[in-house]
């Protein structure tokens, strides 16, 4: 009997569905016959008047629940990205019979890389300076395309929606704080959770060491694609490409299988 080809799309630190943008339909392009689900994390999006919980054990209770809302029976592959990315790889270590595959872009673990790397230390000015504390949503969304993007002029049209997202449903400070708590306190298991799994990582991404991903692939021994010139919004950035890597690896576990 074929596998079922349901897939949950959850991303990272105080972004939203709306932030896939033009990855979406090269995914369902390179994929046909997926079945997409974009999550929202507690505290962001269409949930950004709940509080983000402090652990990522909890944010993977909360998807559950939704999940069992919405009524969309699994196995789901779950493709994630940074923040969104540990709550994958909880999901994955706490309820693997709902977890098809994984998928992980531009993640780190505290398991298996020091903080300066999690996070470039050059950029805590900019966040709180440019993101947290700026004057207007377009100067905040302006700061996180240019700290994502290594295609920022190109990709400068998504910027609109990032503004009219923020404006609908924003994101508290206290929410992005908690997140980072979350985030700064999880810890990945130290063998793979699944033996179905993929990282992809930027080498250029300035926001987040492409070594983090490499400590992962080579503690997990599981497969990582490097993207030459991306930032840390790959599926921005690059979305063909990201959707490509996935149908292939799609493609390669089936033939085996």
């Amino acid at each position: 009997m074929p596998q079922p080809n349901r897939w949950i799309f959850l991303r990272g630190l105080t972004r939203e569905a709306v932030h896939w943008g033009s990855f979406v339909p090269a995914f369902l392009a390179a994929i046909p016959g997926a079945e997409v689900l974009m999550l929202d994390l507690p505290g962001n999006g269409q949930w950004h008047a709940r509080p983000s919980p402090l652990s990522v054990a909890a944010m993977v209770a909360e998807c559950r629940t939704e999940l069992e809302r919405r009524g969309s029976t699994g196995p789901h592959h779950l493709l994630a990205m940074s923040l969104g990315a540990m709550v994958a790889t909880e999901w994955a270590r706490t309820a693997p019979a709902e977890v098809q595959g994984c998928v992980l872009i531009n993640t780190s673990f505290g398991t298996f890389s020091p903080f300066y790397r999690r996070l470039r230390p050059r950029n805590y000015v900019a966040l709180l300076r440019e993101v947290l504390m700026a004057p207007t949503p377009l100067a905040a969304e302006s700061a996180v395309l240019r700290l994502t993007s290594k295609r920022a002029p190109e990709r400068a049209a998504v910027v609109a929606d990032w503004v009219a997202a923020r404006a609908q449903r924003p994101v508290s400070s206290s929410n992005a704080l908690r997140q980072l708590v979350a985030a700064a306190r999880y810890r990945a298991p130290r063998t793979c959770p699944v033996d179905r799994m993929l990282l992809l990582a930027s080498t250029q991404d300035g926001l987040v060491s492409s070594q983090c991903s490499q400590a992962i692939a080579s503690a997990w021994a599981c497969p990582l694609v490097l993207h030459p010139w991306a930032g840390h919004d790959l599926p921005l950035d690059d979305p063909a490409w990201v959707a490509g890597q996935v149908a292939d690896w799609a493609a390669a576990r089936r033939s085996a299988a």
